[in-house]
Formats: C-alpha cells, structure tokens, sequence
C-alpha cells in the first residue's frame, strides 16, 4: 500500500492525523474552556462525555491517532537521516528562513508523548479509569468531579509548571506542524498558502492559549477567581 510504502504517503498519513489531533484539541480546548466560568457546568460537560463506551471509544482513537503520527515521524526522521548518509555528521549553518520548531520536530514531538502519557496518567486514570472500575486511584478525589481534580492537580507547582511546558512545545510543533499539512495536502498557492499559514498560527494560539489559562487560574486561586 504506497501510503505506508512510499515517503509521500507516510507524510500524507502524517498531515491527516495531525490535523486530526488539532481538531480533537480545539473540542478539547472547548470543553476546558467551560471551566473558567463555571466548575459545576464543566463537571457536567465531563459527565455527558464521561466513563461510557464512546467516550472510551475517543480515548482510544485519539492514542491510535498520537501513536501513528509518532512512529510515522520517527520512521520518516530515519529515512532522512539514511538518504543523507554521511552528509548528516558535516558541519553546516542553520538554513536561512527555516523556522526554529521545523528544525527540532523531533524533540518537540518527544517532548509532546512524554506530557501526553503525564496527562493520561492525571485525568484518564484518575477520571474515566476510576470512574469505569470504581477503583480508588489514589488522587483523593471523586472521579467524576472534574473540577476539583484540575484543582488538586494544577495547584501543585510542579505539575502546572510541567503542562505549561507541554502546552509549549505542542504549540511549537502545531504551529508549523498545520501549514505543514496544508502544503502536503496540496495547497501550495502563495496566497492561499499565506493565509493558510496565517489561520494555522491564530488557531493553534488561540486553543493553546486556553489551555494555559486554564491551568493558570487552578495554579493561582483554585479555579475560584
């Protein structure tokens, strides 16, 4: 199959899962954002979307989606660095006009599993693993209070140090990650390519944003201000 065979067709995989993670982090962003305003009626969006089958099924889909993307990466970084050859130890200066996180999407993409299994472990075990066993996870806290788990959590300075970290990294590597998959899908207009590029970053900001505000306002004053 030329899309698991062939360099484009790992890239085409690559640019429609990544876009799909994107997605997920806008509805994601969506639901969080809920939290600034209101903890009741965000425990409420957390049990619509709760410990039940579909939203096990979205759990699962969305890990599929990070774990192709990510070998797909490493499977592509390795090929690069075979068709170089020796060419990848020469000393070389930094390629004008090629932006800091295209050089390091393989750091930053680490970085991103790495937070990734982080939050797995704090909410999904903490959350709907809990909730789904009724096992006692050792958080203290009721699995299906949502609210009160990103207060124990993000008021840890450690912790809400470590996801800003991570909301970093992720927007690094969304940032040129979107344009990126726009191109690989065909959209290689200048003026559209322009604009795309230009949307990509204001989305990408925009979702981030939401997600370190929100652990900010836990950090802070518990989520009560």
């Amino acid at each position: 199959m030329w899309l698991i065979n062939s360099s484009i067709g790992k890239k085409v995989i690559m640019s429609v899962t990544g876009i799909c993670l994107i997605l997920f982090l806008t509805f994601h962003a969506c639901m969080n954002a809920v939290a600034l305003f209101s903890g009741d009626a965000y425990n409420d969006v957390c049990g619509m979307l709760g410990a039940n089958w579909y939203a096990v099924v979205g759990t699962l889909c969305l890990g599929a989606l990070a774990m192709f993307h990510f070998v797909f990466a490493i499977v592509l970084t390795l090929q690069n660095r075979k068709a170089r050859g020796n060419n990848r130890y020469a000393v070389t200066d930094k390629p004008e006009k090629v932006e800091w996180a295209s050089q390091n999407m393989f750091v930053l993409g680490l970085i991103i599993i790495l937070g990734l299994l982080l939050h797995f472990y704090g909410f999904f075990y903490n959350m709907m693993f809990a909730e789904l066993t009724g096992i006692s996870t050792g958080a203290g806290v009721d699995p299906s209070d949502g609210t009160e788990l990103m207060r124990h959590t993000f008021g840890n300075p450690v912790m809400a140090v470590l996801y800003i970290i991570w909301f970093v990294a992720i927007w690094f590597h969304l940032s040129h990650g979107f344009w990126s998959s726009i191109q690989t899908l065909g959209v290689n207009g200048k003026v559209w390519f322009k604009r795309w590029k230009m949307i990509g970053i204001i989305w990408v900001t925009i979702v981030m944003l939401v997600f370190v505000v929100v652990v900010l306002k836990f950090a802070f004053c518990g989520g009560s201000c």
